[in-house]
């Protein structure tokens, strides 16, 4: 359907004659003929007719009128709609985040977002770092998120910056927390809950319980930290998370520090597509990171 027919047969329907129509639209009656001809045509059926000096709708006409004004108003509806969303909208900052980054430090570096000069509507994907990094190199998103550099190998053209490290502390439950023997060696035997393998940390823990010879019962592997955690604070087991979030993850899901491994660090990058970063909103997360979240 010509939406322009219609729009004319819209107009010579509320003003009752080809004249005012033409008018209206800026148009000459011949053309307005013309096309209300054409589209009464298309329809298969005559909308108008003659009415002394004017005209008037037949019963065809009437049916197409109520369809036209709520078309039309639809179309109002539409136009404000999107003047409303252009004029209002923030610009998105879209964040992929790995699920080996614990929840509470991409919070922790994204925070700076509210204090830009230019606000920015923050949009975050989480999930494993080959779909995350696929999504940036179409430009779904704008960083990334990882425990991890950029892997080599991968015809992906992004670069690797290093947001900080963390020592690995391990936690438990007050109850686990008071077995007999003193950590490390309260490891051995335990309930154990690691990240997956895909974890950067987890070979790093693997290795030093190896080194150390503990043998702990591993019950528990988890791709999401926040999971672990959540496991871990039934008292299912210790678990390991970075050391700079001791403070925020005993009080959150009420269990303790009981030991810090200072050989054994957990670094996070930022993965983007920009060499020399310039967006202001990456940033302030670079610019957090390494002076606020890992200053420690």
């Amino acid at each position: 359907m010509n939406l322009k027919h219609l729009r004319y047969f819209w107009a010579v329907a509320h003003m009752g004659s080809v004249a005012s129509a033409a008018r209206f639209l800026h148009l000459t009656p011949q053309t307005i003929s013309a096309q209300i001809k054409l589209f009464e045509e298309e329809l298969g059926a005559t909308l108008l007719r003659p009415a002394g000096r004017g005209l008037e709708l037949t019963e065809a006409g009437r049916v197409a009128l109520s369809y036209a004004d709520e078309m039309f108003a639809l179309g109002d509806e539409l136009q404000a709609s999107v003047r409303a969303q252009a004029c209002c909208a923030l610009p998105a900052f879209r964040v992929g985040t790995s699920v080996f980054v614990p929840k509470s430090l991409t919070r922790q570096l994204l925070a700076p977002m509210k204090e830009l000069a230019e606000p920015v509507r923050l949009i975050c994907r989480e999930g494993q770092i080959d779909w995350l990094l696929g999504e940036l190199a179409l430009n779904r998103l704008d960083v990334v998120l990882a425990d991890r550099p950029m892997p080599a190998g991968l015809s992906v053209r992004c670069h690797s910056h290093k947001l900080g490290e963390s020592a690995v502390s391990f936690f438990a439950t007050p109850a686990l927390a008071t077995r007999d023997a003193a950590f490390p060696s309260s490891l051995h035997g335990a309930p154990l809950l690691l990240p997956g393998p895909h974890s950067a940390v987890r070979r790093e823990i693997d290795r030093w319980l190896g080194k150390l010879r503990l043998s702990p019962r591993v019950v528990g592997e988890f791709d999401d930290s926040a999971l672990m955690k959540a496991f871990a604070q039934e008292g299912e087991g210790f678990f390991p998370a970075p050391a700079i979030l001791s403070e925020e993850i005993s009080v959150r899901y009420g269990v303790q520090e009981v030991g810090r491994l200072e050989e054994v660090r957990e670094a996070f990058w930022l993965i983007s597509t920009e060499r020399h970063v310039k967006h202001p909103a990456v940033r302030a997360v670079l610019h957090a990171a390494r002076t606020s979240v890992f200053a420690h």
